[in-house]
């Protein structure tokens, strides 16, 4: 004989079974990419090992909130040049006009580096200003032949972009607000200039 209160558990417990089934499903959380990323790519018909370090969003404390949490959502990690010491490849510069507070970023996501600017004036918007491969930005820096991340961005100011344009013969007015420039590693620089709604890049000596 099943006693009332038995009876009464069990009835409970299949509503409570039946409830369960109804709620929808948690969507897997997704693995974290690696901050390192090794791998082998094929140059001139050789194998060649390579090696990018990143590093997170949250290295970098002083990016604002509003930022943050844009490249979080777009998956971004920090690469870091082969030669870093110190964390890297992100820029604060006055990049729109004088004295403005804005951002430039190498943000990598699923195998493609981006050149992200952020303007505090359009805090809602991040322009890209060029892409590639990770894979395309590398090259080797030591005798164990493993290749690194060569792409590096850094904030120039209106004094640093007039002492790299010294070798024009005829040089052009002075910048009134900072430049961007954009590196491989012992390679070259080229500086990218906002100026009347658009980017463009700044005449260097060749």
């Amino acid at each position: 004989m099943v006693h009332a209160g038995t009876r009464k558990f069990a009835c409970l417990l299949g509503v409570l079974l039946c409830a369960c089934s109804l709620l929808p499903a948690q969507p897997r959380q997704q693995a974290p990419a690696p901050l390192n990323v090794s791998g082998q790519i094929v140059i001139a018909g050789q194998s060649i090992p390579y090696l990018i370090r990143h590093l997170p969003i949250s290295s970098f404390p002083n990016l604002p909130d509003e930022l943050a949490v844009l490249l979080n959502r777009r998956g971004c990690l920090i690469p870091q040049t082969y030669e870093a010491h110190h964390p890297e490849n992100v820029v604060h510069a006055s990049l729109e006009r004088p004295g403005s507070s804005d951002w430039a970023v190498l943000c990598s996501a699923q195998g493609t580096v981006s050149l992200l600017v952020f303007f505090s004036s359009d805090p809602a918007r991040l322009l890209v200003l060029s892409a590639a491969p990770e894979t395309e930005r590398l090259q080797a820096h030591d005798p164990s032949g493993v290749l690194g991340f060569n792409w590096g961005i850094d904030p120039a100011s209106p004094e640093q972009v007039r002492q790299a344009q010294a070798g024009l013969l005829r040089r052009p007015a002075p910048v009134d607000h900072d430049a961007l420039a954009d590196s491989l590693v012992d390679q070259h620089t080229i500086y990218h200039f906002y100026l009347k709604n658009a980017w463009i890049v700044l005449e260097m000596p060749e």
